[in-house]
């Protein structure tokens, strides 16, 4: 995982700038996808204690890396580091 990944809390840092650019235009900036386009896109709300028990960091990780349905993949836009954080990032949107 990231070097810096403890030190990045959920409101600041490169995983929050790389999560607003890349990720919260489906699931939105708080990880609920309660935007119209997030329901038309069906983008999953990452925010859930069933959906964060359910998933391992492996599966976040490569739905991010090759995209999974309509979510595209961002393993040519990002850096492997990048996708690690974002993992991290993910992981603390949990209500």
């Amino acid at each position: 995982m990231s070097r810096h990944a403890s030190s990045i809390s959920p409101v600041g840092g490169d995983a929050a700038s790389t999560y607003n650019a890349k990720c919260a235009s489906c699931h939105g900036r708080d990880g609920r996808a309660r935007s119209a386009h997030a329901r038309h896109e069906h983008a999953r709300d990452l925010t859930t204690a069933e959906w964060q028990e359910s998933v391992s960091d492996e599966r976040i990780y490569n739905s991010i890396s090759n995209g999974k349905g309509k979510m595209p993949g961002f393993k040519k836009k990002l850096s492997d580091g990048q996708i690690d954080e974002l993992v991290n990032y993910v992981r603390r949107l949990r209500r």
